[in-house]
């Protein structure tokens, strides 16, 4: 058993990506080792942004953790049930993120969405329903950051919000974990002005993978 705080967490935002990569096949395993092109570049401690035919994993941000000529393992990926991620399907590209810029001054976050529906159904022989688990509802979250357009962070999420491609954004928690997202940007410069409130402007990312735990 465990109880965390967040307090210490820091946060950084994928500045800049290098070129796609072919990703020829992904294994079946408790961590996955995905099949690269040779001269991937990829090196142990690297992020990637991985895009694969499997519906679980494409659109994620993984961590390499070992490296063996083209064999790239992915720490903490479990590819290992066949129904979930089909063998020979989870083929594509990853993209290697080449910087990251701190997203300084944060004051809270709050997450919202993936809320799990259920399709409702009863018998006619029943006096009462049953459900079964469908999907999660779309999922992102909110982040808070105090009013300073000289961080180099601010100039970085106003290029996010006007590109509108997705980024990854890696939170490393004070216990030397991290979670790994990757989502669309929505930042509004105009920061809020409340007496005796601190100002701030509020950044919104959208996820398009589920987010990743190393």
């Amino acid at each position: 058993m465990a109880v965390s705080l967040p307090n210490g967490t820091t946060f950084a935002m994928a500045s800049g990506y290098g070129t796609a990569i072919v990703m020829s096949d992904v294994s079946n395993a408790t961590e996955a080792v995905a099949t690269l092109a040779a001269g991937h570049g990829l090196v142990v401690g690297d992020y990637a942004e991985v895009t694969s035919g499997w519906s679980r994993l494409t659109g994620r941000i993984m961590k390499v953790k070992a490296v063996a000529t083209n064999q790239v393992t992915f720490a903490k990926l479990n590819t290992s049930n066949v129904n979930s991620y089909p063998a020979t399907l989870g083929a594509g590209t990853v993209r290697k993120i080449t910087g990251w810029t701190p997203i300084q001054q944060i004051t809270n976050t709050s997450k919202d969405g993936g809320e799990q529906q259920f399709v409702t159904f009863q018998f006619l022989e029943a006096d009462s329903e049953g459900r079964i688990p469908t999907v999660k509802s779309a999922s992102g979250m909110t982040i808070q950051i105090a009013d300073d357009p000289d961080l180099p962070g601010f100039a970085l999420l106003q290029l996010a919000n006007d590109d509108r491609q997705p980024r990854a954004l890696k939170a490393a928690l004070p216990n030397t974990k991290e979670i790994l997202y990757n989502g669309y940007v929505g930042f509004d410069d105009n920061p809020s002005m409340t007496p005796n409130e601190i100002m701030a402007c509020p950044m919104t990312h959208s996820f398009v993978g589920r987010p990743h735990r190393v």
